[in-house]
């Protein structure tokens, strides 16, 4: 299979459908797309019903493209990353991997134009986010959440109106900004440097004042992580958590008990904000992104120092705060359902907490004059009383 059979393969399946995401490459099943978070197959003529095993391997391997380190990284691990790129079409992160002996393929379709945060209608902490001179901010979410897309639109607004060095590590380089105010050094993983903590080391001498580190990944990345933040820059990240409240305790089961005091110390110091995406299936098709943002007071450095307690916990600390930008998912939940954006359904779903969110939603049916209940034909008993007095005489 030559590299232009794949591009009309790739192109074929990219066309097949709108708001296509990821491309699909599976043994026993035809060629799939997920579009608007469905899986659905792409027709080619003739047509196939059903990969062989065979068929996958030489996709794959075509992808690979005779990458000596991607090729042991694949025999050793099971699976490897790279970027792969159709000129003037698209750009995808490619991850092959293998399942019983065969592999499979899952492209995911890179955005080449910069996102902005009004464009993106993100919260107005995103704003202040990229306003922030140090520390850390982690944007935490399932895979595929929007997590990345998020941290592009900061970046571009910190390349809009600030004169900085801005250093990223990737896996691989997704966004590729160009230089405007901020001077711009994207490296990728495998390419550029071997490991996230080897490539966050060595951007501590080469003088940014921004580092975007791709994924918070071990205890090492971490650690250097808190270190860049201590002495001055600004470290953005991400992490595959749920909410606010598991990311902190999920970056401190990455160390030891006897550690556990000095990183709560270390973290309390250096964190600004921690930014939590789910995706919503939209009413009308596509999806919607919420939100739960936590930013840094006296309650929060308080609850991750000595950790969450009755009336001290992240939850409430995002609800007291929403003057200050803060969040909860299940108050961003609710404004979306209040907009006509998404489901009754859909937000009880997706909710942390469903007493709040039922709550919420009866209060928005309320404010529009309907309907609260199924339950109908309710009547005051007057004769209760009469009844009841009879009785008694």
């Amino acid at each position: 299979m030559r590299k232009q059979e794949i591009d009309y393969i790739l192109t074929r399946m990219l066309d097949a459908y709108t708001n296509v995401s990821d491309l699909n490459i599976t043994v026993g099943k035809p060629f799939q797309v997920e579009s608007s978070g469905e899986l659905v197959p792409v027709n080619f003529q003739p047509g196939i019903k059903s990969l062989t095993p065979f068929q996958t391997e030489i996709f794959a391997l075509n992808l690979i493209n005779r990458d000596n380190r991607l090729t042991r990284m694949l025999i050793s691990s099971g699976s490897c990353d790279m970027s792969y790129g159709l000129p003037g079409k698209a750009r995808f992160r490619v991850n092959v991997f293998s399942r019983t002996g065969n592999y499979s393929t899952v492209l995911r379709k890179l955005e080449s134009k910069i996102p902005t945060i009004k464009e993106m209608n993100l919260p107005d902490a995103m704003y202040k986010i990229a306003e922030e001179k140090n520390g850390i901010v982690l944007v935490t979410g399932a895979t595929g959440s929007g997590k990345t897309t998020s941290l592009a639109a900061v970046l571009n607004e910190i390349n809009t109106h600030k004169s900085v060095h801005i250093v990223t590590l990737e896996d691989p380089v997704e966004y590729q900004h160009p230089h405007r105010q901020s001077t711009f050094n994207q490296r990728e993983l495998g390419i550029d440097f071997d490991s996230f903590a080897n490539g966050l080391r060595a951007s501590l001498r080469q003088a940014p004042k921004v580092i975007l580190v791709g994924e918070m990944r071990d205890r090492e990345t971490v650690e250097i992580g808190l270190s860049a933040a201590e002495t001055g820059h600004l470290v953005l990240s991400t992490l595959h958590t749920v909410d606010a409240g598991s990311t902190v305790n999920r970056v401190l089961g990455m160390f030891s008990t006897e550690e556990e005091n000095q990183i709560r110390i270390r973290l309390a110091d250096t964190i600004r904000w921690i930014v939590c995406q789910r995706l919503l299936p939209k009413i009308g098709g596509g999806r919607v992104a919420s939100f739960e943002i936590l930013g840094v007071n006296l309650r929060t450095k308080d609850a991750i120092l000595n950790g969450e307690s009755e009336g001290k916990t992240f939850y409430e600390i995002m609800q007291a705060g929403t003057a200050f930008g803060m969040t909860t998912f299940d108050n961003y939940i609710i404004k979306l359902y209040e907009l006509g954006l998404i489901t009754e359904d859909t937000a009880l779903a997706y909710s942390s907490r469903k007493g709040i969110v039922g709550r919420g939603i009866d209060s928005v049916k309320s404010s529009r004059g309907e309907a609260t209940t199924d339950i109908k034909e309710l009547e005051i008993d007057n004769d209760y009383d009469k009844s009841y007095s009879k009785n008694q005489m």
